[in-house]
């Protein structure tokens, strides 16, 4: 089928560039397409400020045929539907520049690539890139300058090369990367994912504290510290584990860590705290949501988190099933962590709706 009514995220390519088309500043807009598919064509468009024509076997037929219905006083866009994207903002950028120079003027991006010039499998030479442009759509021009220069070319590629050929001056605006060409099956995959909306996203924000309690050995993020003086609380006393997880329940709209595994359950007592992140992570994944990234500070003098940050920082990323960060901090002296009397944790963490909800938590 032509590319234009290909289905692109449920509609065809040529609406969602008529989307970006008449968002802009146009006069009129005409759709020149393949001759056995102007009924179906208008049938598409029915009710929408446009104008199908039967096209010709090639590009530049087909934009001869479309010109015919502007006037040669006016400022002419031509775009490719297979640039459905395109945002309505470079048409109005290509359309002013027109008017204000009288020149074609065609959205162009530098190549990212390094560019090798080659004769079959060798390469001759390293082309500065600098001096390379990929061309995009809309290409703007005066009506009658560019209907005169069709109608005197043979075998150009897009309409800017015709006109150039003609003797007009061609200049170029700053093209926008999402303007890009459909071309293959990886092309229109892009695009939908362009297209998808983002998944509703949502914060949260935990805190734990804990004083210090020289009987037990320190657990924090899940890991042993010997030789440091354990925390004193009715589980492992792991600040950092707790506040990921209170940061989760927040995000997710779950309530708390007291609330769901609170120092009235004999079973909790010494629980390890990294056993309540995955219990917490569990719960989410039950009420539809996936972590995103969690970002933890722990606050003490004692132990110096910097040392194990990496160990950590997996250990709680597996547990979690999503990037956390750790970092520490002091009090200068200030508080019950600045006075080395116990730790604090303070955690973000951010969750997004899952694609699909699961069930059974441990």
């Amino acid at each position: 089928m032509p590319k234009a009514l290909v289905p692109l995220a449920g509609r065809p390519m040529l609406l969602w560039a008529l989307d970006g088309i008449l968002s802009a500043e146009v006069d009129d807009v005409i759709v020149a397409v393949r001759p056995d598919t102007v009924d179906r064509v208008a049938r598409l468009t029915a009710g929408l400020p446009v104008r199908v024509v039967a096209g010709g076997a090639t590009r530049q037929e087909s934009v001869a045929r479309a010109l015919e219905a502007v006037p040669d006083d006016q400022v002419v866009l031509v775009h490719d539907a297979a640039r459905p994207l395109t945002p309505s903002g470079l048409f109005d950028l290509v359309r002013a520049e027109v008017a204000r120079t009288g020149a074609g003027v065609i959205p162009a991006l530098t190549p990212v690539d390094t560019i090798k010039r080659v004769q079959g499998p060798e390469v001759v030479e390293t082309v500065d890139r600098n001096l390379l442009a990929a061309v995009q759509t809309p290409q703007g021009f005066p009506a009658g300058l560019l209907r005169a220069a069709l109608r005197d070319s043979d075998g150009h590629t897009d309409d800017a090369s015709a006109f150039e050929a003609a003797g007009h001056p061609v200049r170029t605006v700053p093209g926008d990367p999402v303007a890009f060409k459909i071309t293959t099956r990886w092309d229109l995959r892009r695009a939908e994912q362009l297209l998808a909306p983002a998944a509703p996203s949502r914060t949260g924000v935990g805190i734990d504290v804990h004083g210090l309690d020289p009987s037990r050995t320190m657990r924090l993020g899940g890991l042993e510290w010997p030789g440091q003086p354990g925390l004193a609380g009715h589980s492992d006393a792991d600040v950092v584990c707790h506040a990921i997880a209170d940061a989760l329940l927040s995000a997710a709209g779950l309530g708390d860590l007291g609330a769901r595994f609170g120092t009235d359950r004999d079973e909790e007592a010494g629980r390890p705290g990294l056993d309540f992140v995955t219990r917490t992570a569990a719960l989410l994944a039950e009420a539809g949501w996936a972590p995103v990234h969690v970002a933890v500070q722990v606050v003490g003098n004692r132990p110096n988190v910097s040392r194990r940050r990496e160990e950590m920082q997996s250990l709680l990323s597996a547990a979690v099933g999503a990037p956390v960060s750790v970092a520490g901090t002091t009090t200068d002296g200030l508080g019950l962590t600045g006075r080395g009397e116990g730790v604090a944790a303070i955690a973000t963490a951010l969750v997004a709706v899952r694609d699909a909800p699961v069930s059974s938590v441990p």
